[in-house]
């Protein structure tokens, strides 16, 4: 499964999660911002080539929908709840990523 982490510059939340899963067996996985000023910007080709969309606020699943509607047809993306509180790999952060996207995954695999 090919999985999709977003925030808002992808420099804390989403390259986090991106760190945390990136050597997982059973999925691929990359992030992005929905900022200008993000280190990787969301895209159409990022957008097509994800499964699963984990975005860390709801207003980064309403910036998606509104510049890729088209690509977001029958797209399942999830949103997480993580405030902009976090540094990168800080703890606090990867315990709370892997308790939701953890949980998540775990579901989906039943």
């Amino acid at each position: 499964m090919n999985i999709l982490f977003v925030c808002s510059r992808n420099k804390w939340r989403s390259a986090t999660a991106e760190t945390i899963y990136k050597n997982h067996p059973e999925h691929q996985v990359r992030s992005a911002g929905t900022e200008p000023s993000a280190r990787i910007k969301i895209s159409a080709k990022l957008i097509i080539w994800a499964d699963l969309i984990f975005v860390m606020e709801k207003k980064h699943k309403q910036r998606i929908f509104e510049r890729f509607a088209e690509e977001m047809y029958e797209k399942e993306i999830i949103t997480l709840d993580i405030p902009d509180d976090y540094q990168y790999m800080d703890e606090e952060l990867i315990e709370e990523i892997n308790a939701k996207v953890g949980d998540y995954l775990q579901k989906i695999r039943k």
